[in-house]
């Protein structure tokens, strides 16, 4: 699987998230939305929009 691929994670320890029987780490969770290209309120269910925030430029 991928998306498990990506996060450097199982595919079993994936599964565990989709099933509801774990809970990610905030560190995986952005690993998530990153892959999906998703925002972190649409992932946990905060909003119906799919589309990120638009990022930040680094300070220079």
């Amino acid at each position: 699987m991928e998306a498990a691929t990506y996060c450097d994670i199982t595919e079993h320890a994936y599964q565990n998230y989709e099933l509801a029987v774990r809970e990610p780490k905030l560190s995986i969770l952005v690993k998530i939305a990153e892959f999906y290209e998703v925002s972190l309120d649409y992932l946990t269910g905060m909003t119906d929009e799919p589309k990120p925030y638009p990022r930040n430029a680094p300070n220079e």
